[in-house]
């Protein structure tokens, strides 16, 4: 019993100086160590920032919306303006100004009150379920097979040792009833030692599938935090939006009629998170305008950017792009020169779907159709699941696969595998749809994820066969800005050619001055659907630097100065990083996807 102790003892002090346990460290890769060294902390920021948020708020928790509004500070002010009102004289300035007051503080405790109710229904209520009963899940686990794996090696030594004893006291020629009662002690550990040894692999499995779950999850939970900052926004806007109004209306009537500029803006349509069908219907298109706007723009100047869709871009300019989207599309060539927040904008776009783009539907009949080794069945199946998607998914997917097999065809320059693409992209494709209490569902996410990117491979691989014909990438002709690589216009030949300056890094291409936009059909892999039009002349490089010599060598004496030194050196120490963080992420995906091929292969037919 007390060696028992000593070595419980001496793991306890391993697991301090180590931090993690020998017990578990031997089922675990070093990827999946990384992420178990992940769960205490994750779990102690999802609970104190639970616990910080729950203090901003001023309602009271948990409340309906006339019990919180009635509890908020800004209810009881405008309660007060209400009383000191009906002792003015309401055809006064100062009575009508507090009347006005009192009621656009009701108002702003309303704006309040519902922002309060979304943040703890959007943000606390998640955080709250991570650190009380997600993570601390998946520590249980780990502390149920840490004490199995223990019991096991101390079960299995006592088994060595009574095998020993065993064969000692049959070789010293001991009487034959002490030799069967040490046989059947022997026998009695051995069948212990089968039933722990099945306990430790049961539990094992578990802590691993929690594993794996928590390590396709943190994207979500880190979301939690991005969620908390757009319902702040959103509830900014429309206290912003009230006050303006209302600022409006004081100042007409105190004969101050020149609102600023601010109070006359109109806020720009929804894009992102709007179901894909109402986007196309409500702006007449085929095409999703995030989908085409970014395609186009990565054309244009993204399709040698190593690392594209994998490296990230700066938060900031990532948000201009996407409410420049919403607001003035015909003003994005500014962003052609920063390819990385051009596709961070369609990832966003693809993510924010309310339903993924190969629907939740058919999320089924998408994982019968990965899950098939024999590459002529898959790409039948995957064919026949294609031909069931609605008509405007099917548009739209077909048109990204197209553009994201071109991509690949330069994955010599920007690294970007057919595969490496699938991991960053495949997740924002297709995902499982939620059901409340379907705990299987939920461990078999990280199988799910590594089918879906091997599936969404197979698209781009075979994209010319699931999806044949040609594709204009200019479907709505809106974004015309000509890609390097492909320099072939779609305008008449009767009509003159617009002057356009040569691309550059930095250089936004200036769009052509014709009465109707002109699509641009790409050299090698695209054309135009539409009735065939007279062939167009083709523009080459040479000529693009002879229509602006003065204008294009001052802007590459810019790129060769300081600044331009700094800002590769910078994109530079950008890319270091990310492939430091993705890493481990590639090594996570590989080893998944061999446990599951493995797994598969021991399950009976």
């Amino acid at each position: 019993m007390m060696k028992r102790q000593l070595h419980r003892m001496r793991q306890l002090a391993h697991t301090g100086s180590l931090g993690r346990t020998p017990e578990t460290a031997e089922f675990l890769g070093e990827d999946l160590q990384q992420v178990e060294q992940r769960l205490e902390p994750a779990k102690r920021a999802a609970h104190n920032v639970h616990k910080r948020l729950q203090a901003c708020l001023q309602g009271q928790s948990g409340a309906d919306m006339d019990k919180r509004v009635k509890k908020l500070p800004l209810m009881a002010l405008s309660t007060t303006m209400a009383e000191s009102f009906k002792e003015l004289d309401p055809d006064s300035s100062m009575g009508k100004a507090l009347e006005m007051s009192c009621a656009i503080q009701n108002q702003l405790a309303r704006i309040l009150a519902e922002f309060e109710m979304t943040l703890e229904r959007d943000v606390l209520q998640p955080l709250n379920r991570l650190s009380e009963e997600e993570l601390p899940a998946i520590l249980k686990h780990k502390k149920s097979l840490q004490k199995l794996v223990s019991d096991w090696n101390t079960l299995k030594s006592r088994l060595g040792q009574a095998a020993k004893n065993s064969g000692s006291g049959q070789g010293l020629g001991g009487g034959p009833g002490s030799y069967t009662t040490t046989a059947n002690k022997v026998e009695m550990l051995k069948e212990e030692e089968e039933e722990l040894k099945r306990k430790v692999e049961q539990c094992k499995d578990e802590y691993l599938a929690d594993l794996y779950h928590f390590a396709t999850k943190e994207d979500t939970y880190a979301n939690y935090f991005i969620h908390l900052m757009e319902i702040q926004a959103d509830y900014h806007r429309k206290s912003l939006s009230s006050l303006d109004t209302a600022l409006a209306e004081l100042r007409e009537n105190h004969s101050q009629t020149d609102p600023s500029p601010s109070m006359m803006a109109a806020p720009f349509s929804r894009v992102y998170g709007v179901p894909l069908g109402t986007h196309l219907q409500e702006l007449g298109r085929d095409i999703a305008l995030p989908i085409e706007a970014c395609v186009r723009m990565l054309l244009s100047e993204g399709m040698k950017e190593e690392g594209l869709f994998r490296l990230a871009a700066g938060a900031s300019v990532l948000k201009r792009l996407k409410q420049t989207m919403a607001s003035d599309p015909c003003s994005l060539q500014e962003f052609c020169s920063d390819p990385h927040a051009v596709a961070g904008a369609l990832k966003s776009y693809l993510r924010e779907l309310p339903e993924p783009l190969m629907t939740f539907d058919l999320y089924d009949d998408w994982m019968r159709a990965a899950s098939l080794k024999e590459p002529g069945a898959r790409l039948e199946a995957l064919q026949e699941v294609c031909s069931r998607l609605p008509r405007e998914n099917l548009n739209n997917l077909r048109y990204l696969m197209k553009f994201l097999a071109r991509l690949a065809e330069e994955q010599e320059v920007n690294k970007m595998t057919p595969s490496n693409i699938a991991i960053v992209l495949g997740p924002n494709l297709l995902w499982p749809p939620e059901k409340e209490g379907d705990l299987a569902q939920l461990d078999t996410a990280s199988v799910s994820s590594i089918q879906v990117v091997g599936m969404v491979e197979a698209l781009i691989q075979n994209a010319d066969t699931l999806f044949p014909g040609d594709i204009n990438f200019s479907v709505s002709g809106l974004f015309s800005a000509p890609a390097p690589q492909d320099k072939v216009s779609d305008s008449p030949a009767s009509e003159e050619l617009p002057s356009i300056a040569t691309p550059t890094p930095t250089a936004v291409p200036a769009p052509a001055p014709v009465p109707a936009p002109a699509s641009v059909a790409l050299k090698e892999r695209a054309e135009s659907e539409a009735p065939p039009r007279p062939a167009s002349p083709k523009v080459s490089r040479s000529s693009l630097e002879a229509a602006a010599p003065t204008e294009d060598m001052a802007r590459r004496s810019e790129l060769a100065g300081p600044r331009g030194a700094a800002g590769r050196k910078e994109r530079l120490a950008c890319s270091y990083r990310t492939f430091i963080f993705l890493l481990p992420t590639y090594f996570f995906v590989r080893l998944v996807n061999k446990l599951f091929w493995t797994k598969l292969e021991q399950l009976p037919k």
